[in-house]
C-alpha cells in the first residue's frame, strides 16, 4: 500500500483544514518546496498536492507552487483543485502533474473526465469522491451535490477511470479515525483500486487500511502533526 502525504496550498503556504472548513485553518509552512523534499526524504513515492484555492474558486491558483515543487523533487505528484476544463488540465500537466485529480468536474462536466482519460491516459487522471454523509460535496467541498458517493463512483468506472480516491469530509482532518465501513462498501462497490483519505490519527488505521485493500492512503495532519511517522509506517507496511 502506497502512503501519500498531503501537501494543501492556500495562499502559497502548506495548511491543513479541520472537516474541510477554510475558517478552521493550520498553517504547517511557508514553504511548499521545503515540504515536498522532506516528505521525499522521508521516502515518499508520491505527493498528493491539493490547490484549496483553485478548488473554491474555479481555477488553479498556486501553479506557481506547484511547479517549483516539481522543479525540485524526483517523485510522482498527483494534483487537484480547480480542474474544470480542458486548458486548467493542461496547465497542472505542463507545471508537472503526474496525475490530475477530478472532483466537482466528475459530478458537473463527465465529458470533460472522457476527454481528459483520451487526453492523458487513464492512469493520468484520477476521480476524487469526497463524501459528506454519503453525498458527493462540490466546489472545494462548500457545496453539496445531488449524488450519491457511490453512484458516482459507479458513473465514473462506467466512463473508464481506473483509480478514484474516496474522502470522508467529516473524518478529514480530524485525527479521530477512517470511516472503514464506507471504504469498505466502496470497495465491495467499484472493481477499480481505490485510495482512502480522512481521519487517520496512527499507524493501526494505516495497517488496517491495508488490510482491506486499498491502494494507497493520503495522510495529512498525522504527518504533520508527528502521530504518525512517515519513514516507520513504510517501514512497518513494507511499502
Amino acid at each position: 500500500m502506497e502512503v501519500i502525504p498531503a501537501i494543501d496550498l492556500r495562499g502559497g503556504r502548506c495548511v491543513r483544514l479541520y472537516q474541510g472548513d477554510f475558517a478552521r485553518e493550520e498553517v504547517f509552512g511557508d514553504d511548499p518546496v521545503a515540504m515536498a523534499l522532506r516528505w521525499q526524504s522521508e521516502g515518499a513515492s508520491r505527493l498528493h498536492v491539493v490547490d484549496l484555492d483553485g478548488a473554491a474558486s474555479g481555477s488553479p491558483e498556486n501553479v506557481d507552487a506547484i511547479r517549483a515543487i516539481a522543479a525540485n523533487v524526483g517523485i510522482s505528484m498527483e494534483v487537484g483543485g480547480g480542474i474544470r476544463d480542458m486548458e486548467k488540465a493542461e496547465l497542472l500537466s505542463d507545471a508537472g502533474a503526474d496525475r490530475l485529480v477530478l472532483g466537482t468536474s466528475a459530478v458537473e462536466d463527465p465529458e470533460l473526465v472522457t476527454s481528459m482519460l483520451e487526453r492523458f491516459g487513464a492512469e493520468s487522471v484520477v476521480v476524487s469522491v469526497d463524501a459528506r454523509d454519503g453525498w458527493a460535496a462540490l466546489r472545494g467541498w462548500k457545496q453539496p451535490s445531488q449524488m450519491r458517493a457511490l453512484e458516482l463512483m459507479e458513473r465514473m468506472v462506467a466512463l473508464g477511470v481506473c483509480r478514484l480516491e474516496y474522502t470522508d469530509i467529516s473524518r478529514d482532518g480530524t485525527m479521530t479515525e477512517p470511516n472503514f465501513e464506507a471504504v469498505t462498501e466502496a470497495l465491495n462497490h467499484v472493481g477499480v483500486p481505490l485510495i482512502a483519505a480522512g481521519g487517520i490519527a496512527h499507524s493501526r488505521h494505516l495497517e488496517r487500511l491495508a488490510d482491506l485493500g486499498v491502494e494507497g492512503v493520503i495522510v495529512g495532519k498525522a504527518l504533520y502533526t508527528g502521530a504518525v511517522s512517515l519513514p516507520e509506517v513504510l517501514k512497518s507496511l513494507g511499502s
